[in-house]
């Protein structure tokens, strides 16, 4: 009677043991809680209502790109253009080139990059429509890399023009162009810095550029850098690339190229002060490859007749080693200190003749139109 006892006190304790043990929530099966939400907040994944505002500040986030795309590359146009050359065995044949341009005014005026039309013999610009048309003009400005085209065409859509002078290094930019000579494309980036001067010939840099990691190939020469409003901010002019380090691309600033495009559409050139003497940079080995008595300045290798500098008494030879009491160490300085000023202003150039050192005061005037 006691053994039945203990078994049936064993048996109860295990019913307790398992029925305790069902009780229990199952850490795999539990039901989801219920959570209460504020009426402003979805409980599932949702896109945004197009009334709900958008947190910028979110690293998730893109911009909208497609907009942007879509307000600018009606305004963009490709040129296409036609280089005569001479064969090696003296025959004659062209070579086709391709560019960017972008419009400024509805009647036909486009801007684009110099040296995508400087000394080709043919001119075509093709609208986004599909729309060709031949060149009625080009005026341009080597110095500072823009040209003005003008096509017999209205009403066309110009281009909306930001202040460059208000970006900073880290903004989104879009930059639009022919690239490859294969149609518009657009490719996306930031500005990586502002206010870069690239040397671009002896003698001449460009000043004022935005540089970006935006893709710019060839093709792109010309067509604008624009920000997220769908302004330009800048025209897409040279991109360097070697081998090992990252292509970093540049684009002259609107308000550095805005009073050229201004003066092209104007006068058909840019009235800039002139001192009439080509230069080249000076450095240790120019020193010794002419004997000069200075190795940091700018060399003169070429003085045009009757010009300011020729009126000073500077001859081919000379070096230009100051302008107002400031030393210069390069060619690109002579020149860039040349347009800050105006014409019929008197500069004081100090300069070696052999090694002789002069000083002398020289009248600029206004540099002739180009041929």
């Amino acid at each position: 009677m006691k053994a039945k006892y203990v078994l049936a006190s064993l048996v109860i304790l295990v019913f307790l043991f398992v029925g305790a043990s069902c009780a229990l929530p199952s850490a795999t099966n539990s039901p989801t809680p219920t959570v209460s939400l504020p009426p402003t907040v979805s409980a599932t994944p949702s896109q945004s209502s197009p009334s709900s505002p958008v947190d910028s500040s979110s690293p998730s986030l893109m911009p909208d790109f497609v907009s942007v795309i879509a307000k600018v590359r009606p305004s963009v146009v490709a040129i296409t253009t036609t280089v005569p050359g001479v064969g090696f065995r003296g025959g004659q044949f062209t070579q086709q080139g391709a560019g960017s341009g972008w419009i400024i005014d509805k009647d036909g005026l486009i801007v684009t990059n110099n040296h995508v039309v400087e000394g080709v013999s043919n001119v075509t610009v093709t609208l986004e429509d599909g729309r060709t048309f031949s060149t009625e003009s080009v005026h341009t400005d080597s110095v500072a890399d823009l040209a003005v085209v003008k096509i017999n065409a209205q009403g066309l859509p110009a281009l909306q023009i930001g202040d460059s002078s208000k970006m900073q290094v880290g903004q989104w930019v879009v930059a639009i162009g022919n690239s490859l000579g294969m149609g518009i494309s657009a490719t996306k980036g930031m500005v990586s810095a502002l206010g870069v001067s690239l040397s671009v010939s002896p003698g001449e840099s460009l000043d004022d550029l935005i540089q970006t990691d935006a893709a710019i190939n060839p093709g792109n020469s010309g067509g604008p850098l624009v920000n997220l409003l769908g302004e330009i901010v800048g025209i897409n002019s040279a991109k360097i690339a070697q081998v090992g380090v990252e292509g970093m691309g540049y684009a002259i600033s609107i308000k550095a190229a805005k009073p050229v495009i201004d003066e092209l559409i104007k006068n058909g050139y840019v009235v800039r002060p002139y001192l009439g003497a080509n230069l080249y940079t000076v450095d240790q080995f120019v020193a010794r490859r002419y004997g000069l008595a200075v190795n940091k300045g700018a060399l003169v290798t070429d003085v045009a007749s009757g010009s300011p500098a020729d009126k000073a008494g500077i001859k081919p030879g000379d070096v230009i080693t100051a302008i107002d009491g400031k030393d210069v160490g390069s060619a690109e300085e002579v020149t860039r200190i040349l347009e800050s000023h105006q014409v019929g202003q008197q500069i004081q150039v100090t300069f070696y003749h052999g090694s002789a050192k002069k000083t002398v005061a020289i009248t600029l005037t206004q540099a002739p139109p180009p041929s």
